[in-house]
């Protein structure tokens, strides 16, 4: 599948909340295969979210196996469609980048861990706990689908944005 252009800030569709998927069909095994090139793609990515390639549907992809941060604790390469967190706990300020804000970082407060409900694109439905940097990654893309970006959560905007350096 075909690479996909990220939208960057300030697109509006990425301030959109979008449309629950109502049927699995081509159509989203196609954009789930395209998110997760354009992921893998992407400098340092560990995840995509649909309306980031201009789509408005509740699907994205994470994987954080092989980043530093996120090698001990993952689930691999997660599908998700309609996800939605069921339960939280915790809180880190950790600092968070995002292809559709290239040029800038930020210092977030998540939740560090979440159980979380979504469909596979087979159809599956899964649950699934997890803690760390998967976690703020999982929720970082859920902000996606609603039309929330990391800018929206920066904890102060004076103190905890910053310039990116590299990408």
């Amino acid at each position: 599948m075909p690479i996909q252009p990220i939208l960057r800030y300030p697109h509006p569709v990425l301030k959109k909340l979008c449309n629950r998927v109502d049927q699995i069909d081509t159509l989203i095994h196609t954009l789930v295969a395209d998110l997760v090139d354009t992921m893998v793609a992407g400098p340092g990515s560990v995840g995509v979210a649909a309306p980031q390639i201009g789509v408005t549907l509740r699907v994205c992809v994470v994987d954080v196996s092989k980043n530093r941060f996120g090698k001990e604790h993952n689930h691999g390469l997660l599908l998700m469609v309609n996800p939605e967190i069921i339960a939280r706990s915790g809180s880190a300020t950790m600092r968070e980048g995002c292809m559709s804000i290239p040029d800038y970082t930020g210092d977030v407060e998540r939740s560090t861990e979440i159980t979380l409900r979504f469909t596979e694109p087979d159809g599956a439905e899964r649950q699934i706990e997890t803690r760390g940097f998967e976690a703020v990654a999982i929720q970082h893309e859920m902000d996606h689908l609603d039309g929330v970006l990391f800018l929206d959560r920066v904890v102060s905007i004076k103190t905890g944005l910053f310039r990116r350096k590299n990408y």
